[in-house]
């Protein structure tokens, strides 16, 4: 090459350079910026891992596992507008690749939210099956918090008291749990409840603005170049789910030259809209139970719900109805049984329709003042309070600062309770189900919407063709939107290819990190026996 040609060859570069960091609007980030600061890994008691749910064995691997990892922080912007100005980190936590000499790169995971923490899923991809071994076999595995979660920098609203959001990760609890009275939502309280989230919003966004408003799926997407740059990765490979398949798309529309393979599961919409969200969930949840219907129809020796679709449908209609009318006190459980439960039980997913069917049953022949013994072992199900020294799960400000930030849907009281309405009249027997919310009433920071672009690059959308929280056509919205190819599983659990141990699916994951090559779909988690 002559000595003009070379100087225009490193000019193009730079024009290029600096169109990506246009695009992705921040300045060009160095290695030297990004550098990771390693340190030791945190250590946890044998009770904060079985508050996890591990057992005896599954501890001493994942102590193991622990010992290989590596753990860090990257300082990013608080606000890449001003990249100079105050640093926040983020926390990571990286298990190398074991065969070394065949390693294809590294694969950033996030198990959703927004607001869960991806720290540990490195090791609980590994711990759930072989598919998260064999990904680690030929590619190291990074595990990070977003900003506002976990290790992370973070902050911390006023209690919200009443005030619960909800979103792409799933429903809010059928009942507000502020003392409401059961049986159907009165337009007075659902007044009190859009009150309450109001006022939570507003004390919420005002306690932080400067950090608050710097929650966004942009931001996190930025951060994470960061930290690819921090780790010397030429390329981006992301495993997301749920609202972690809105930060791959999202990166993907900033970052375009930066993307390797990207597996997103559980796809949401190309639009975030809580009340699109509602709807689409809410009609996604009717449809599912049709195939609830069918499939106690087909027991209904066991069930005694009739033995036709239509049968079972009226006659868990009726008893939705008879709760609603007259909800029943048991003496063994803190609060009522009401219509909102029998629409809860009926909104369950294929795996749980033999515990939800004997629920129901039970509920429809009780005669009792205690609960019978399925409600009872639903009730008292509760999860598990995390004991000192556990990593955050779930930070809810990071939840609601992201969601409201983006979301333009900030609905007034009486749209907000004409789509309640709306809801339970289309949807009878699941609409009960769903917690009257607007998640972002009153939240007083602006919208930052980040526009969504058709790139290049290896990108496998899946979306689950029976699903509620995300629903099917979101996945084949967001193909339109983005490109990338279309994979479908025939289920309807949230994220299922990478929380089942082995399956189908784990197969065709595994041919895709290795291969680049994906078939058209799997079977799935298959419905109760």
């Amino acid at each position: 090459m002559t000595q003009r040609g070379l100087q225009a060859s490193r000019s193009a570069a730079v024009v290029t350079i600096a169109l990506a960091s246009l695009v992705a609007g921040l300045p060009t980030a160095t290695a030297a910026d990004s550098a990771v600061a390693w340190h030791a890994c945190p250590a946890y008691s044998d009770e904060v891992l079985e508050a996890r749910g591990l057992t005896g064995q599954q501890m001493s691997r994942f102590r193991a596992l622990m010992k290989r990892a590596e753990c860090g922080t990257a300082k990013v912007p608080l606000d890449y507008r001003q990249p100079n100005g105050r640093q926040i980190t983020v926390a990571l936590l990286r298990l190398k690749a074991v065969d070394r000499a065949r390693r294809l790169g590294s694969i950033f995971l996030n198990p959703g939210g927004p607001g869960v923490s991806g720290y540990l899923m490195p090791l609980d991809l590994i711990l759930r099956g072989e598919q998260g071994r064999r990904l680690n076999d030929r590619y190291d595995l990074i595990g990070f918090d977003p900003r506002g979660v976990g290790y992370s920098t973070k902050v911390s609203c006023p209690a919200p008291g009443q005030q619960k959001p909800t979103g792409a990760e799933g429903k809010a609890t059928t009942r507000d749990p502020g003392g409401e009275k059961a049986g159907p939502l009165t337009r007075e309280a659902a007044k009190r409840m859009y009150d309450g989230e109001v006022a939570a919003n507003i004390a919420c966004g005002r306690s932080d603005r400067d950090f608050l408003g710097r929650l966004t799926t942009a931001n996190v997407a930025r951060d994470v170049d960061r930290v690819r740059i921090g780790l010397g990765e030429r390329t981006l490979n992301f495993i997301g789910v749920s609202w972690g398949t809105r930060l791959g798309v999202v990166y993907r529309s900033l970052f375009p030259g930066n993307v390797g393979r990207m597996f997103l599961d559980s796809v949401m919409g190309p639009r975030y809209r809580q009340d699109e969200y509602t709807v689409a969930s809410a009609a996604a949840a009717e449809r599912n139970f049709s195939r609830m219907a069918a499939w106690l129809a087909e027991r209904h020796d066991t069930y005694g719900f009739g033995s036709t679709q239509k049968q079972v449908r009226a006659a868990i209609l009726a008893l939705l109805r008879a709760y609603d009318a007259e909800p029943k006190t048991f003496t063994d459980l803190p609060m009522p049984i009401d219509g909102g439960v029998v629409s809860m039980l009926a909104s369950q997913n294929s795996p749980d329709w033999g515990r939800a069917g004997k629920a129901l049953a039970q509920l429809r022949d009780v005669t009792g003042t205690t609960a019978p013994p399925a409600i009872k072992e639903i009730f008292n199900n509760t999860g598990t309070r995390m004991p000192p020294g556990a990593p955050e799960i779930q930070n809810t400000t990071m939840r609601q600062g992201v969601a409201c930030n983006e979301d333009p849907s900030r609905l007034g009281f009486s749209a907000a309770w004409a789509a309640y309405q709306r809801n339970l009249e289309e949807h009878p027997v699941t609409g009960r189900g769903a917690r009257f919310s607007v998640q972002c009433a009153g939240w007083p920071l602006p919208v930052q919407e980040t526009p969504l672009r058709r790139t290049g690059g290896s990108l496998v959308l899946v979306g689950h063709r029976h699903e509620v929280i995300t629903p099917y056509e979101w996945t084949k919205q967001m193909r339109t939107a983005v490109g990338g190819t279309l994979f479908t599983v025939d289920d309807d659990l949230h994220g299922s290819v990478t929380k089942v141990p082995q399956s189908d699916c784990t197969a065709e994951l595994l041919r895709y990190f290795t291969t680049g090559r994906i078939g058209r779909g799997c079977d799935g988690v298959p419905v109760a026996s």
